[in-house]
């Protein structure tokens, strides 16, 4: 079997940024996939489930309820657990939705009230939640993100 692409990135050297991670086409049809990466991966603890649940349930009401919500196709966790993928329509580059980004983020970060999505009859596991973690985690993410821009994966 082909290796695929996520598996050529060298994880060792990669840290918390937004990048293009692949770009798929049906037709004229382009979905780009990024990664946000909110961790080292290997060398910083990755997310706390409890935590990334809350992130996705957050994340994704921002996103599809957003000016660019109809381009969105998913928000969800990395298994490893160290980020999040946003794919979305178009062929789009980091700075097409660092705005976004950082939008959800702010958003996240000032959440206050129940949290969309977390009750029986709308979650598979809605008890999971850590809004508190979910907080830091996006905050410590987007201080990084405005810091240092990191757009690009290392070779």
């Amino acid at each position: 079997m082909e290796r695929i692409s996520s598996f050529s990135v060298n994880h060792l050297a990669l840290l918390p940024g937004l990048y293009v991670s692949r770009r798929d086409y049906s037709g004229n049809c382009a979905v780009t996939t990024f990664d946000l990466r909110f961790t080292a991966p290997n060398r910083q603890p990755v997310l706390d489930m409890p935590a990334v649940h809350t992130i996705e349930h957050l994340g994704a009401t921002y996103l599809r309820n957003s000016a660019q919500g109809e381009k969105v196709v998913y928000f969800g966790p990395m298994g490893c657990r160290t980020g999040f993928y946003l794919l979305m329509f178009g062929e789009l580059s980091p700075a097409d939705v660092y705005g976004l980004v950082c939008g959800m983020c702010r958003f996240i970060c000032s959440f206050r009230g129940p949290l969309p999505g977390a009750t029986p009859q709308e979650c598979g596991n809605y008890s999971e939640q850590n809004l508190k973690m979910a907080k830091y985690y996006t905050r410590r993410y987007l201080r990084a993100l405005t810091a240092h821009k990191r757009f690009d994966y290392p070779l």
